[in-house]
């Protein structure tokens, strides 16, 4: 049989569109083994042609596609057949499970590790996202994965840790890290629903050595809360209403700021003033009875249209993102008019308060979900111990109000 022409195509087009039978050109030699064809046939309103590749296997034929003619044109069909069906046909192997044999680029393989990240739920995947895409356009997006060598990804972060973004510089590492790591497990992964092998031989991003982690010790005492929640309750300046709130809802419950920032009306039961987050951190269920002052407060705000009840200023159709409440706390910080303290601060000073109220330290670790690393609380208790964080967050709640009244009286005096 001839190779096929961009003629002898052409041709059988108009004879299908007179007969309206199917026709099958099929390209060279090949049977016995495999080979690549073009099957043309009429639909009511169009004449379509669809490239496959065919195979003969264990006496049966398999085919599969490769793409629609003319938007893949003959040369290209016949480049993707050999580049990812010719060597498979010989080997007797099954087309149906042949795949783009092309090693994946930096651009492919963040991607699918975005996409995994989303798939699994975590909320991190956004930022990671962004920062990804960032760093693929100086590494080359289009390199193949396995190009990149480590002392790229040195100079890449490089100009990071030089304007003195040390944190930032650390979580690139990070990601780049991650990512290559996610592709390196995910080659022979039949779970994975990437669409590329990316053939790597290790993780260029392995040997970078991490930011030295600095291990927080930062609380405020009762006289430093007191100053920071009066603030937020009548700032002194302009400021985004949400995020005061979102920060005294923080201080209130010891949460997670992602997990505040994120605060939807679908998580919050109103009747049992309970937040209930179905994902979280450590990717375990967790719900808090808030305490009164809490849920006066959440009870206060009504949510945007889109159910978020601390909307972002700039797109009220997301949350504020965690990013931004660090931002605002720091900017009160530095003018002086609240205590030095970070978002993280905040949680640790909860823990602290909290422990000095009388609520048990299991019970804060629960609250704050921390995970529990003992075999009893990972693999068999499955009490959610609702009734004891309820109680003490009425401890909590005494606490906190008892300050209120305190710093109440001493103004008032």
């Amino acid at each position: 049989m001839p190779s096929l022409t961009d003629g002898s195509i052409r041709q059988a087009l108009k004879r299908v569109e007179h007969s309206r039978k199917e026709e099958t050109l099929t390209d060279g030699e090949g049977r016995g083994t495999g080979r690549l064809v073009l099957s043309i046939r009429t639909t009511a309103t169009r004449v379509m042609a669809q490239w496959m590749a065919q195979q003969w296997r264990d006496g049966r034929r398999t085919k599969r596609k490769i793409g629609d003619y003319p938007s893949v044109p003959l040369a290209e069909a016949r480049e993707i057949f050999k580049r990812d069906f010719a060597d498979s046909i010989q080997k007797g192997r099954n087309i149906k499970i042949t795949s783009d044999t092309r090693p994946g680029t930096v651009a492919d393989l963040f991607a699918a590790y975005v996409a995994s990240l989303k798939s699994a739920g975590k909320p991190s995947w956004r930022d990671t996202e962004q920062c990804l895409d960032k760093i693929a356009d100086i590494l080359g997006r289009n390199r193949p994965a396995r190009a990149i060598e480590a002392e790229e990804i040195v100079e890449a972060i490089r100009p990071i840790y030089d304007r003195d973004a040390r944190s930032m510089a650390d979580h690139v590492r990070s990601y780049i890290r991650s990512a290559y790591s996610w592709g390196l497990k995910s080659e022979h992964d039949y779970r994975s629903t990437s669409p590329r092998r990316f053939q790597l031989v290790g993780n260029p991003a392995s040997g970078i050595p991490t930011e030295p982690k600095v291990t927080g010790t930062r609380w405020l005492d009762e006289t430093e809360f007191l100053q920071l929640y009066r603030w937020l309750e009548s700032p002194d300046v302009p400021v985004h209403p949400a995020y005061p709130r979102a920060v005294q809802l923080l201080m209130l419950t010891g949460q997670r700021v992602e997990e505040i920032a994120r605060f939807h009306i679908d998580q919050w039961d109103a009747a049992e003033r309970i937040i209930d987050w179905s994902k979280t951190k450590n990717l375990q269920p967790h719900a808090i009875p808030v305490p009164l002052l809490a849920a006066e407060l959440i009870e206060s705000i009504v949510p945007n249209k889109f159910g978020w009840f601390f909307p972002s200023a700039k797109d009220p159709s997301e949350p504020v993102s965690h990013g931004t409440l660090y931002s605002f706390v720091w900017r009160q910080r530095d003018r002086g008019v609240i205590p030095y303290a970070t978002n993280r601060d905040l949680r640790r000073t909860w823990k602290t308060l909290a422990g000095k109220a009388g609520v048990p330290k299991d019970i804060r670790d629960r609250i704050q979900n921390h995970a529990l690393q003992d075999v009893s609380s990972k693999s068999y208790d499955r009490w959610n111990y609702m009734r004891e964080k309820r109680a003490a967050m009425k401890k909590w709640d005494d606490f906190v109000r008892s300050l209120l009244r305190r710093d109440q009286g001493r103004k008032a005096a």
